[in-house]
């Protein structure tokens, strides 16, 4: 009887302590939490140079954190930034009259056929100075959104320069330390070795498929979007691009939101070879990025429905902001992995990681 509340005692300090780090470590959640994702993505990197670095785990650390840094986080870093120049200048042009994205619309309109503007104006779509002003101040508020970014960032360097630095500190103990980690993890879970073994496997391999299976599909579309409308001298190709690659994440339309009502407008202002060539490059480029280079990131066994990527990712991006992007449909594909591993055969064998 005492043993059994002792358990119970110890169980329950191990429970408030565990929540009262958690606390603690909150206001870096997002540091942590890419730390680890970085140093899951880059484990096998690290292996591959230990082996040949004479099994030296300071500088096979410092080589993978180097990677790490070159590969995934500065370029982010680069592209926030000049996402936040070009929104704070395209406000300024908005603003300024200089870009008149009322006369686009007007201008559109023009250019359809009286049988589909009657069927326009039957769905209530037929005030087209209504559904102008609202265009407008919508493109002025976005563009307002990300030039305020501008000043915010300014205001919290301090936060993010700390966060930031939390990052690598932490990703190098990872990459360095990472199976030792893991280790005492898997020592401390009560389940079977074979469950313990057949859960990592499963886990390590859900980690890296789903982010690079949606992080490196999604830069590919908004990179390839941001060159075409570069390309074809489209105002703010570089947030075009951006969008593409947040929107290549909706099943079925993805990047296509963006460039088709482009491609269109195109052909009915009498632009055809910018139309025609926007339409190609969308359709056999941008939309045969997600088909070929999905399956061969991602594979079958770890591969989601769309509607579940979908609702993951708009819950993600409402509860945790922009992290959500990769925290969401890391969550579902973890929920979907363990209970597929829950159902299966105890005896089935996982594939090595």
């Amino acid at each position: 009887m005492n043993t059994t509340l002792e358990q119970k005692v110890f169980l329950a300090l191990l429970l408030v302590v565990s929540l009262a780090f958690g606390w603690i470590l909150y206001p870096f959640y997002g540091a942590v939490f890419w730390a680890v994702i970085l140093a899951i993505i880059f484990a096998p990197l690290q292996r591959w140079l230990f082996q040949r670095c004479g099994n030296r785990r300071n500088l096979t650390a410092l080589i993978t954190l180097f990677v790490s840094l070159m590969v995934a986080v500065l370029p982010v870093i680069l592209i926030t930034g000049l996402l936040v120049q070009e929104g704070a200048s395209l406000y300024r042009q908005i603003e300024s009259g200089e870009l008149d994205v009322g006369s686009i619309v007007g201008s559109a309109k023009e250019l359809l056929p009286p049988s589909l503007q009657v069927q326009m104006q039957r769905f209530g779509l037929g005030d087209i100075d209504q559904i102008r002003d609202r265009l407008a101040s919508g493109a002025l508020e976005g563009s307002q959104f990300l030039a305020t970014k501008a000043f915010s960032f300014g205001q919290g360097t301090f936060q993010f320069v700390i966060s930031f630095f939390v990052m690598l500190y932490l990703l190098f103990f990872l990459i360095r330390d990472g199976r030792e980690l893991v280790a005492k993890v898997r020592r401390a879970l009560p389940l079977s070795d074979t469950q313990k073994r057949r859960l990592f496997s499963k886990f390590t391999r859900v980690v890296r498929a789903t982010v690079k299976g949606n992080i490196v599909v999604a830069a590919t579309q908004g990179f390839l979007g941001g060159v075409i409308f570069a390309v074809l001298d489209i105002p703010g190709a570089l947030l075009w691009g951006v969008l593409m690659a947040f929107l290549s994440l909706l099943p079925a339309v993805g990047a296509g939101i963006i460039w088709t009502p482009v491609a269109i407008y195109f052909l009915m202002k009498g632009m055809i070879v910018q139309g025609v060539v926007l339409t190609l490059y969308g359709i056999l480029v941008i939309g045969l990025v997600d088909n070929i280079l999905r399956p061969i990131l991602v594979g079958k066994d770890t591969k989601m429905p769309d509607y579940v990527v979908l609702i993951s990712t708009l819950g993600g991006l409402a509860l945790f902001g922009l992290n959500g992007f990769v925290i969401g449909p890391l969550i579902a594909a973890l929920f979907i992995s363990a209970w597929g591993l829950f159902t299966s055969p105890e005896g089935e064998r996982e594939p090595p990681v």
